[in-house]
């Protein structure tokens, strides 16, 4: 009698364990996708994993990511910047390119607005959920070496930087549960974000 009881209090604990995971991966992914709606990340893929081919990739980042914040100022929702940024896709292309050129490369260049999949990314000051975003993605020659990626809008990285991470997502139209969500990114979020990606995995999505 007492085994046949153990028995149903494990089988309880397994059904209440699952139904927890449930509700904990399906909260954390309405979480992530306000996120997504709010920002568009930026993704620049270097030719190769070549010294020179990486220093390149950060050259060309710094030139996007100047004038895409530049023509983004004022913009205070993610819908108006992706609108911006698609009027400028081929302006941005061809910075990159003549960017490219000037450091001594013929390296092709393609420049894309497209949502993309991500994994969890901590930057130090703030962290974001892994899941789909749109993305403006710069790919230089092959696209063989490795990445960098961050948030165009908001400007969150070189914001963050500054020190005005908080006014530069007030300004998009961030709100006040996705910053607190990025901003706290002890281990407790980290793992958070964490289980978005395994309830994706989990579901298919």
């Amino acid at each position: 009698m007492i085994k046949v009881t153990w028995h149903k209090w494990i089988a309880v604990s397994v059904l209440i364990g699952l139904a927890l995971a449930v509700l904990w991966g399906m909260w954390s992914l309405r979480q992530q996708q306000q996120l997504a709606g709010e920002v568009i990340r930026l993704h620049v893929i270097a030719a190769s994993d070549s010294a020179e081919d990486q220093q390149l990739k950060l050259r060309v980042r710094d030139v996007v990511l100047d004038q895409a914040e530049q023509w983004l100022k004022g913009a205070d929702s993610r819908e108006e910047a992706e609108t911006i940024l698609r009027t400028h896709l081929m302006d941005l292309r061809n910075l990159a390119e003549e960017t490219v050129n000037q450091e001594g490369y013929d390296y092709e260049v393609e420049a894309w607005l497209t949502p993309e999949k991500y994994p969890t990314r901590d930057y130090g000051t703030f962290a974001l959920p892994g899941g789909e975003y749109l993305s403006l993605r710069v790919i230089l020659g092959e696209g063989e070496g490795h990445n960098w990626w961050c948030v165009v809008f908001p400007p969150l990285c070189t914001a963050a930087a500054s020190g005005t991470m908080e006014q530069a997502a007030a300004e998009a139209g961030l709100s006040e549960e996705s910053l607190g969500l990025i901003t706290q990114a002890d281990e407790g979020y980290v793992l958070r974000f964490k289980s978005i990606e395994l309830w994706e995995k989990w579901t298919g999505q």
